[in-house]
């Protein structure tokens, strides 16, 4: 009985734990994802493959010791044949003899060094460049893991400020139901002035219950760009209104092409064609590599080869290999000719993709500088809606305006707050956009 009361206990820990919400700001956010992404891992696992990639493209320039072990039994024997007159026989006439042993064993060791080769030192730079390419396609993945929290966390504030809006309407609104139903009871209201609230009612919670299965859909995708399982616990600590500061120090920077990301991997790339013309030249160097094997022989007609007693022979050779090209048809120059085509369409595409960086940046920060007209727009359109929607409630209990009148005054005051936390998250998102532009978090990896 103790043993199960333990058991049971353990469970129930276990599944608390489980069910444990995790709480985050957006600071710890973004430092969980850039651990635990899953894209964010395998970006890490790529660099770490280069590393291998690098290591051995300089280990084929290294000595290398091969061993090999070759036995054969042979079943029958070949005969040859040799003049009679070698064992004093008749001229003219042969005599059969079995040359050799059934059983052959041969172990041979080979040290081979490569002493000169024009392609091999031009993969040790090509195995350098691709390693940084890996590196800065990881510093892109953490940029685009940050916006992307950045992005989820405030997509789950906004469903979140949401649900708050349509609650304090929908309490409000329920009030005057009450209010306007009690006076059509005493004959001092029309019965169009109850269904027009009702209608009005009925919308905004249909609108709550989307927004509360939005919130969860957003929580989910929160979980994602953070690597959790989709269905745990999350809780953010911080309000729309914290993170919703325009980045007005973004607006007058300049583009860093030496910093951003995407220049440096098109930098890369155009490297990689320089290390590919310079390959195809290389081919037309000559080769040459050295080397030396020591081995040993036995044949036996039992197979006693661990007979100590039993002699093996010894064999050692050594020499190089040189190896001159010559003559290609034109095949080499072509090969030239098409990595040099390469190059040029490189060195166009780095041009390129510096020019869509500046138009990129010119589009963000246009865009914030809209999220930002927009939030302060949004502001004053709040403080004027509430005012006429205050005046229209007070009309409508007055006698002085109709239900209809309410409820447009009501419609466009719902409308104009939910234009506001859009204006706040749009502000929130044409930041983090501005910021991975100009790399302003600087993740590139400490090395």
């Amino acid at each position: 009985m103790k043993h199960f009361i333990i058991l049971i206990l353990v469970l129930v820990s276990a599944f608390a734990k489980a069910q444990t919400p995790k709480t985050f700001t957006l600071e710890e956010a973004v430092t969980y994802a850039l651990d635990s992404n899953y894209t964010a891992i395998n970006a890490r696992r790529d660099i770490a493959k280069a590393i291998k990639q690098k290591w051995e493209t300089t280990a084929t320039g290294l000595p290398q010791i091969n061993g090999t072990l070759d036995y054969n039994y042979q079943i029958v024997q070949p005969t040859q044949l040799i003049p009679a007159e070698f064992t004093g026989g008749p001229p003219g006439t042969f005599v059969p003899v079995v040359f050799g042993t059934k059983h052959n064993a041969t172990a041979v060791a080979t040290l081979s060094q490569l002493i000169f080769d024009g392609s091999y030192l031009v993969g040790l730079q090509a195995a350098k460049t691709f390693l940084e390419f890996s590196e800065n396609a990881n510093e892109k993945t953490q940029l685009e893991v940050r916006k992307g929290v950045i992005n989820a966390y405030g997509s789950v504030l906004l469903t979140q400020e949401s649900i708050k809006i349509l609650d304090s309407n929908i309490n409000t609104l329920k009030e005057n139901l009450r209010e306007t139903r009690a006076i059509f009871e005493n004959g001092f209201a029309e019965e169009e002035d109850v269904e027009q609230l009702q209608i009005t009612l009925s919308s905004l919670e249909n609108q709550r219950n989307n927004t509360v299965r939005m919130e969860q859909i957003a929580k989910q995708m929160f979980n994602l760009a953070l690597g959790l399982d989709i269905n745990t616990p999350v809780t953010l600590v911080q309000q729309l209104d914290d993170l919703a500061t325009p980045a007005l120090g973004l607006l007058n920077d300049s583009v860093n092409m030496e910093q951003n990301v995407d220049f440096k991997i098109a930098t890369n790339l155009t490297e990689q064609r320089e290390l590919e013309l310079k390959l195809e030249k290389s081919k037309a160097l000559p080769s040459l590599a050295g080397f030396i094997n020591v081995g040993t022989f036995a044949g036996r007609n039992e197979f006693n080869f661990f007979d100590t007693q039993e002699r093996w022979f010894a064999q050692s050779i050594t020499g190089f290999t040189l190896n001159v090209p010559i003559f290609s048809s034109g095949m080499r120059n072509a090969r030239t000719a098409k990595a040099k085509i390469a190059l040029d369409q490189s060195l166009t595409q780095q041009k390129e993709t510096e020019q869509q960086i500046l138009l990129g940046y010119a589009s963000a920060k246009s865009d914030h500088e809209l999220a930002i007209d927009n939030y302060n727009t949004a502001q004053k359109n709040l403080s004027l809606a509430e005012r006429i929607e205050n005046k229209n409630q007070i009309k409508f209990k007055e006698g002085l305006s109709t239900s209809f009148d309410l409820r447009q005054a009501q419609t466009q005051l719902y409308t104009v707050q939910q234009e506001l936390i859009q204006s706040m998250l749009q502000i929130i998102t044409t930041k983090a956009e501005l910021e991975t532009i100009l790399n302003t978090p600087d993740l590139r990896e400490k090395r």
